[in-house]
C-alpha cells in the first residue's frame, strides 16, 4: 500500500518540481471580484439536488486504492490520489461551485454493473470502458486512451467476474480516448490469427488520419492547454475537464479494425449479444456511433449525450461539428429505442437508469444541440458577427437549471462561434478584418498607438483592481505580442488569465487559462510533448493516407521550382504508388508505375514508417538491405529533405521567434 502512495505522491513532486524548473512561479489566490463572481454564480444552481451522486455510485462493486496504474517511469499513468483536495463539500474559492461538483463526480471511480451481463469501469482515465458479456467471451466498448489504464480497467473487472477472454473490441468513435487503449487488451496476433475482431463506424481510419495525424502536432499542443496537463492537480491548478478527470499518460496505442458498420443502422450478434448500431457521423467525431441493446433493454449514446454541453468546436482543435445533425441523431435515437430503453449509458459519466428519466434526458440534450444551432443562425441572419452572438445568446430557462446542460467540456460561448464558422467561416464581412496585420506587427501598432506599454499597463493595473479580467487580459496579449521580453506585461497578463480560470465553469477554459497563465510566467515548458501523430497512429494508415501525410510535411519554399516523381512499390502488399512533385505540391497515383520516373523505391511499408519517425535514414536502410533503389537515388534523400519536422512545444501565449 505505502509505494502505491508514494507513487502518487511522486506525481506531485514531479509536477510541481517541472514548474520550478521552467521558471515558473506559485499561482496566486482569487481577487475580491472571482470571490463575488463564484458566489453569485453558486446562489443560482440547485445544489441540492443529488440525483447524479446517486447515479454515479449505482451498481458500484469496487475499486482499486486511489484507482492508481504505475507506469514505467516515476510518475503514474493514472491516479486519482492528487485530487483528493475534492473531498471537501464546499467548493475551493479558487474554483467554480458548478465545476466543484463536476469534478467530485468525475472523481468516483471503479468497477459498476450497469444490469445483467453489463459493466463499465469508470474513472481510470477521462474515457469509460464498457464490458458487454457475451456467451463466451467479453466486447470491450472503447478501450480508454492508454495500454496502461486499459490493462488495469480489464484486470478490475477480472477481480470480480468470471475472466472470459476478450473476443471483441469495439471503437465507438475515432478520438484517441476510445482507442488508444487497445493494446492493452488485445494483441495484433489475437487480431490476425481471427480469436479478436475489431470494430468500428465507417471512415474511422481516415477519421483518425484527418484528426490525430494530419493536425496531430498542433493538435496535441493544444491538448495541453484544453486539459490541463502541464499543470499540477490542487484548488489553484488542474480540477477536471468537464467530461472527466484529465487524460492518462500512458502508452496510446492503435489497432485496425477488421470490420466497419457501414450502413445507418445495422443488425449484428456478436458471440450471442445482439447489437445494433446506429451511425452517427459528423456529430461529436467524423466517424462515430451508437449502441443498442435489446436483451439488455441499454441504449449506449456513445458521446451524443452525456452529463454536460458538449463541443461543437473543440479548443484543441478539430472539424466543427453539425449541432442540428448531432440534434437529428439524437432525436432518432429518441425515436427507435427511446420505448425500449430501461438504461442510458454512455463512453463518458454516467448511467441513468429509468425509461422517462432516459427519455428526459435525451429529449434535454436533443433541444441543447439544436437551440444552439438555430438561435446562433438566426443571430448570424440577423447581422451578427462571432463575438456578438456569444454576447447575446443565452441559455433558455428551463435549460440554465439543469446540470447536464451546463458548458463543463463546450461552452455557449464558444459553440455558438462555432456555427457562425461552420455556415459562414472565419470571415465575420468586415473588410477591416478580411486582411490584417499579423499579430506581432498588429500588436506592436496597437501598443504604439495606445501610448506605449507602460501606458497600457498602467490603465490595464487599474482595470485589473476592477475585476476586468478578460480586457486586461486582451490588452496584456498585445504588449506581450509586441514585446516578449516586457515582464510585466507577462505578469499582468498571467495574473489576468488565472481569475478567468478560477471563474471558468467550463474545465477546459479553467485549463486552457492556467495554463495560458503558467507559460507567460514561466515560458514554454522545456519538453518534448507528447505527439498524437506517432507511430502507432501512422502504422494503422493505409500507405495513400501516409503520402498524404508527408505531403503535409513539405515545406514549399524548398521545393519551389523543383519536380520529380518517385515510384514506390511495397513488398508486403504488393501496392505500387507513383508520388509526383510539381508545383510545389505532392501528389500520388495509387496502382500506378510512371514509365519514366526519376527513382522506383522498392521495401516494406514499417521501413517507411520508421524513415518517417526519424529511426533510420534511407542510406542506412539501403546499407542494412531494407530499402533497394533503382534510378537516381539522391531524388530520395532530395525528398526527404524537403520535410519539415514538427515540434509540440511551440509557442501559444508569446509570438513564434521567427514570425510570421
Amino acid at each position: 500500500m505505502s509505494k502505491r502512495y508514494s507513487a502518487a505522491a511522486i506525481f506531485v513532486i514531479i509536477a510541481v518540481s517541472c514548474a520550478a524548473a521552467h521558471g515558473q512561479i506559485a499561482p496566486k489566490g482569487p481577487e475580491p471580484a472571482t470571490l463575488k463572481a463564484n458566489a453569485e454564480l453558486a446562489k443560482t444552481l440547485p445544489f441540492a439536488d443529488r440525483q447524479d451522486f446517486d447515479d454515479a455510485m449505482r451498481g458500484f462493486i469496487g475499486t482499486t486504492p486511489d484507482a492508481l496504474v504505475t507506469g514505467t517511469g516515476p510518475r503514474p499513468v493514472w491516479t486519482m490520489k492528487p485530487y483528493g483536495f475534492l473531498e471537501q463539500n464546499e467548493a475551493a474559492d479558487s474554483v467554480n461551485p458548478s465545476l466543484w461538483r463536476q469534478a467530485q463526480l468525475n472523481a468516483i471511480h471503479g468497477l459498476f454493473k450497469v444490469t445483467e451481463r453489463v459493466y463499465q469501469v469508470r474513472g481510470f482515465d477521462i474515457s469509460n470502458m464498457t464490458i458487454i458479456e457475451g456467451d463466451t467471451s467479453l466486447i470491450l466498448i472503447d478501450v480508454l486512451l492508454t495500454a496502461e489504464t486499459a490493462r488495469a480497467a480489464l484486470e478490475l473487472y477480472y477481480q470480480q467476474r468470471p475472466r472470459k477472454p476478450v473476443g471483441a473490441v469495439i471503437y465507438s468513435h475515432s478520438h484517441a480516448d476510445h482507442f488508444g487503449g487497445v493494446k492493452g487488451v488485445i494483441s495484433e496476433a489475437d487480431v490476425a490469427a481471427g480469436k479478436v475482431q475489431v470494430l468500428a463506424p465507417a471512415g474511422f481510419l481516415e477519421a483518425v488520419a484527418g484528426e490525430s495525424v494530419m493536425a496531430g502536432t498542433a493538435m496535441s499542443r493544444r491538448a495541453q492547454y484544453q486539459f490541463g496537463s502541464l499543470l499540477p492537480p490542487g484548488p489553484r491548478g488542474q480540477v477536471d475537464t468537464g467530461l472527466g478527470k484529465t487524460i492518462a499518460i500512458g502508452t496510446v496505442t492503435l489497432i485496425a479494425p477488421t470490420a466497419t458498420v457501414d450502413r445507418t443502422t445495422e443488425r449484428r450478434v456478436i458471440d450471442g449479444v445482439e447489437i445494433v448500431f446506429q451511425l452517427v457521423p459528423g456529430s461529436e467525431a467524423p466517424s462515430e456511433m451508437l449502441m443498442y441493446f435489446p436483451q439488455f433493454r441499454v441504449l449506449d449514446m456513445a458521446e451524443d449525450v452525456t452529463h454536460n454541453m458538449h463541443n461543437l468546436y473543440t479548443i484543441r482543435g478539430a472539424e466543427v461539428r453539425d449541432g442540428n445533425l448531432w440534434s437529428r441523431y439524437i432525436s432518432d435515437a429518441l425515436e427507435r429505442f427511446g420505448d425500449k430503453t430501461d438504461i442510458i449509458i454512455a463512453q463518458h459519466h454516467w448511467p441513468v437508469a429509468g425509461q422517462a428519466r432516459v427519455v428526459a434526458l435525451m429529449k434535454k440534450q436533443r433541444d441543447m444541440y439544436k437551440f444552439i444551432n438555430d438561435q446562433s443562425l438566426r443571430l448570424l441572419n440577423l447581422g451578427y458577427s462571432p463575438g456578438e452572438i456569444a454576447e447575446t445568446l443565452h441559455m433558455p430557462a428551463s435549460l440554465e437549471q439543469e446540470w447536464s446542460a451546463r458548458g463543463y467540456y463546450g461552452t455557449l460561448r464558444h459553440n455558438a462561434k462555432a456555427v457562425y464558422q461552420k455556415y459562414l467561416g472565419w470571415y465575420d464581412a468586415n473588410p477591416a478584418d478580411l486582411d490584417p496585420l499579423p499579430p506581432a506587427e498588429n500588436a506592436r501598432k496597437t501598443v504604439d498607438y495606445m501610448g506605449g506599454a507602460d501606458a497600457v499597463i498602467a490603465r490595464a493595473r487599474s482595470d485589473f483592481a476592477k475585476g476586468e479580467y478578460r480586457w486586461v487580459a486582451s490588452a496584456m496579449k498585445e504588449v506581450v505580442f509586441a514585446d516578449p521580453t516586457n515582464r510585466a506585461a507577462r505578469e499582468l497578463g498571467a495574473d489576468a488569465l488565472e481569475q478567468l480560470g478560477y471563474q471558468a465553469e467550463a474545465g477546459t477554459w479553467r485549463d486552457a487559462y492556467l495554463v495560458g497563465a503558467m507559460e507567460l510566467r514561466g515560458g514554454v515548458p522545456r519538453i518534448a510533448g507528447n505527439n498524437m501523430a506517432n507511430a502507432e497512429t501512422l502504422k494503422a494508415l493505409s500507405n495513400e493516407m501516409v503520402f498524404d501525410v508527408l505531403g503535409v510535411r513539405l515545406n514549399a519554399a524548398r521545393a519551389e521550382g523543383k519536380t520529380m516523381v518517385i515510384n514506390w512499390n511495397f513488398t508486403d502488399s504488393n501496392q505500387r504508388i507513383a508520388l509526383n512533385l510539381d508545383n510545389s505540391a505532392l501528389t500520388h497515383v495509387a496502382g500506378k508505375e510512371a514509365p519514366n520516373a526519376d527513382a522506383t523505391v522498392t521495401l516494406a511499408r514499417g521501413t517507411l514508417d520508421a524513415v518517417i519517425l526519424q529511426r533510420t535514414t534511407f542510406a542506412d536502410a539501403v546499407k542494412a538491405g531494407l530499402v533497394k533503389i533503382d534510378g537516381d537515388p539522391r531524388k530520395v534523400d532530395e525528398l526527404m529533405a524537403m520535410l519539415d519536422t514538427f515540434k509540440v512545444m511551440f509557442e501559444v501565449v508569446e509570438p513564434k521567434p521567427n514570425g510570421p
